[in-house]
């Protein structure tokens, strides 16, 4: 019973810092710089185990970020950063395959742009 109450609770504790979908989406964009520089780090270190550990993450942030997306209300803007998205993935998959630093750099770029006129565009901090 106390294992469930700590879930419950745990549970509630994640749910009510992200009541605001726009802190949110804030925070997938705060992870996924976080980890694009991990895995730039990890290239640079010669770490292949952490450099697929956190391209993998970034990967899944923006994957989580386009499944977000509501074509309906954000009409040519969803598909603006459907496609931007998806070009962070690929992006990402080169700096896999090729162990080059030079693609994350341009994710890293993307993603401080993002962060930067989200905090503008709604005021979240």
């Amino acid at each position: 019973m106390t294992y469930n109450n700590n879930l419950v609770n745990r549970y509630n504790q994640l749910n009510m810092n992200v009541e605001n979908p726009a802190k949110l989406i804030l925070m997938l964009y705060e992870g996924a710089l976080r980890f694009a520089n991990f895995a730039k780090k990890a290239i640079n270190d010669g770490n292949i185990e952490n450099k697929v550990k956190y391209i993998n993450k970034t990967s899944d942030i923006f994957v989580e970020l386009i499944n977000s997306l509501n074509f309906e209300k954000g009409g040519q803007i969803a598909y603006y950063l459907n496609g931007l998205y998806a070009y962070q993935i690929e992006l990402l998959a080169k700096a896999n395959a090729e162990n080059k630093t030079e693609y994350i750099d341009q994710v890293i770029h993307v993603l401080k742009e993002l962060i930067e006129a989200w905090k503008e565009e709604t005021g979240v901090s």
